[in-house]
């Protein structure tokens, strides 16, 4: 038998950058750009409604469609989420993400001339458009990386998506400095600027193989299958992912890819849903929204000049980068449930000291020097924790039939999420100022206490593997039995 190869083939490395430069780097990017120009995006809906008729706007109905222009991203991404586990299903993980360029490319387009036009309604239409290519990258990349990638190697392969998604924040606040893209002549610019991705990923992704698991599983294309292996893994490493795949599609016995209510219905996914529904509002709700609000408040007081203050944000997003990168390289050695224990806990912890550093921000003159360390301490355990491993994790917990449904239900609860703390949360700082951390540190302890007593360790294990660890949950006293018949139906690829 072939040793198992530590790092992936060159087929497989550059497939999951072709994978990512038009998925979760577009969600990246796209959050990142909006912000550069919003001084510009008011002047040109003043400008606008002025010329249009003939009185000045109203400052609370700019401030209104400024929020729908802000907020409208989220909605799309809710519907992408929503659809793209049935595009999954369709057209293959592949095809689903060449098709969402194409929802891109418009996005980009109508961004792109609502200036020249003088239309702000097609910079609404393009947010929303970009929003549901966001959305659909956000669902079917975990898919397409957990599949393609050997179990050895599915932690650092799967957490291309979070890479990818860091580096699109970090390119987006460098593309919108006033120096690059974001003087005011150039703001179209910068928001069409979405459709460099769109257009790489299309040139790039045709050239690799479709997820053999896909090909195996709902198409049964054994002989595709096996060809995408061997690009892959090479002809002296497919056959082990061969036979696993083969024994998840007896196991599965031709079942068909669920729809994601009748996970709900299906006690047999009970406690994995549970987890995804938990871990996604734990990752949104964790506070990271609120370092990020009170990130230039805090470099005001250590002494950050107003101007200077864009490039040191770009130390925030350089932080996420490399702690993406840093997940990537420890999660298949120290394990899933250890990092992302331990990113909650700390988070808890920095938490605590933000709530006490704000709250004596005036009194002493050291004091910002420590709330400024604890953002990027936040931001780091983020970064190791619930931002890298909630999406592996997503993809890891499901077989086959069950996968495509669940990153549905996780995209939907992530995007829901995403908007309700975006509503909600100027409303918890006005309230509670720094003592909003104080919500966010029961939650992480929460999210945390739910990790250690519920979700099993997977690192290196199938698919399989992982479900029977779900079965003594889901079953309790008759996981015996069930892991019984799981064992027999898996056992019959091979007695054939």
């Amino acid at each position: 038998m072939a040793p198992e190869r530590q790092f992936p083939s060159w087929t497989l490395f550059l497939a999951v950058c072709s994978v990512g430069i038009g998925g979760t780097f577009q969600y990246g990017y796209n959050v990142s750009i909006i912000n550069a120009p919003t001084q510009h995006i008011h002047k040109f809906l003043n400008e606008t409604w002025a010329s249009r008729y003939h009185v000045e706007l109203n400052p609370d109905l700019l401030t209104f469609l400024w929020s729908v222009i802000a907020s409208i991203f989220s909605l799309g991404g809710l519907c992408g989420a929503l659809i793209g586990g049935s595009m999954a299903i369709q057209l293959g993980r592949k095809g689903a993400l060449l098709m969402n360029n194409a929802i891109a490319i418009l996005a980009a387009i109508l961004m792109g001339i609502s200036f020249p036009t003088g239309l702000f309604e097609l910079l609404i239409v393009g947010r929303f458009l970009v929003g549901i290519n966001s959305g659909v990258g956000l669902c079917v990349q975990p898919l397409y990386l957990g599949e393609v990638a050997p179990k050895h190697l599915r932690g650092s392969m799967a957490m291309g998506s979070s890479i990818f998604l860091t580096g699109g924040i970090l390119t987006g606040q460098i593309i919108g400095l006033r120096e690059i893209l974001g003087a005011e002549a150039y703001w179209p610019l910068l928001l069409s600027s979405s459709c460099v991705p769109a257009f790489a990923q299309l040139l790039f992704l045709p050239w690799f193989p479709e997820s053999p698991r896909y090909l195996l599983i709902d198409r049964g294309d054994e002989l595709s299958c096996a060809k995408a292996l061997k690009r892959f893994h090479g002809s002296s490493q497919y056959q082990r992912e061969m036979e696993d795949i083969q024994q998840e599609c007896s196991a599965l016995d031709g079942e068909k890819a669920k729809k994601p209510w009748q996970l709900f219905a299906d006690r047999a996914v009970r406690w994995q849903l549970v987890t995804v529904i938990v871990m996604t509002m734990g990752q949104q709700l964790s506070g990271i929204n609120a370092i990020y609000f009170y990130a230039t408040y805090i470099f005001e007081q250590a002494g950050i000049s107003a101007e200077k203050i864009p490039y040191v944000t770009l130390g925030t997003g350089a932080c996420e980068c490399l702690t993406a990168l840093t997940c990537g390289l420890l999660i298949d050695c120290v394990g899933r449930r250890y990092l992302i224990l331990g990113g909650y806990l700390l988070m808890t912890l920095w938490s605590i000291v933000l709530t006490f550093s704000l709250t004596y921000q005036e009194l002493y003159s050291w004091v910002p020097y420590v709330s400024m360390a604890s953002i990027f301490a936040f931001i780091l355990s983020f970064g190791l924790g619930p931002g890298g491993i909630t999406n592996t994790l997503t993809a890891e917990i499901f077989v086959q039939s069950s996968r495509p449904a669940a990153c549905v239900i996780g995209g939907t609860v992530s995007w829901v999420s995403f908007f309700t703390i975006g509503m909600l949360f100027p409303f918890i700082v006005r309230g509670l100022k720094q003592y909003c951390f104080v919500v966010f540190l029961l939650e992480c302890s929460l999210v945390a206490a739910f990790i250690f007593l519920v979700i099993p360790e997977t690192k290196n294990k199938s698919f399989l593997e992982i479900k029977k660890e779900f079965h003594k949950l889901n079953f309790g006293g008759k996981s015996k039995e069930k892991d019984t018949e799981l064992n027999e139906r898996s056992q019959l690829h091979d007695d054939y």
